[in-house]
């Protein structure tokens, strides 16, 4: 397991990145534009990073815009942590097996969410390609929020 991101969900795309950028140091590393599901994400590194190679860089900052306008209140403005892990199905199978419940199953074969036994969303990303879809995956609903 590898950590990788922090997401953060800002309000306003320009002034987040005079913070984070421009203020704090940090460096834009990669940027995607979801016009479907109406966000941008940027994602920054700190500065000292950058001659590294993705895999070697220190966790990064995910600034998360969506564009339609609203108001995060009750921590929603924090997103979650990110880990990159080598089979999803058998991580979320021992967390399942733990009594934990899989907010967002890995139906897709790539990606899952769990919450903290206080709350904290964990996203759980598969290393490499996404797997096969499979069962009881796929037909997993999601519970709750992520």
């Amino acid at each position: 397991m590898r950590y990788l991101h922090t997401m953060v969900r800002v309000t306003d795309l320009e002034v987040s990145l005079v913070f984070w950028r421009d203020l704090l140091g940090l460096r834009e590393v990669r940027r995607m534009e979801n016009k479907a599901g109406r966000y941008t994400l940027v994602f920054l590194a700190a500065a000292s990073d950058l001659d590294r190679s993705a895999a070697d860089r220190s966790p990064e900052v995910e600034l998360t815009f969506n564009w339609d306008p609203g108001t995060y209140s009750g921590g929603r403005n924090f997103g979650h942590l990110a880990f990159k892990v080598d089979d999803v199905y058998a991580a979320c199978q021992t967390l399942m097996d733990g009594g934990v419940t899989i907010n967002r199953p890995p139906r897709d074969g790539r990606m899952a969410f769990v919450r903290s036994p206080d709350g904290i969303s964990i996203e759980l990303l598969q290393e490499g390609e996404p797997l096969a879809p499979a069962e009881p995956w796929t037909s997993m609903p999601n519970v709750g929020s992520w």
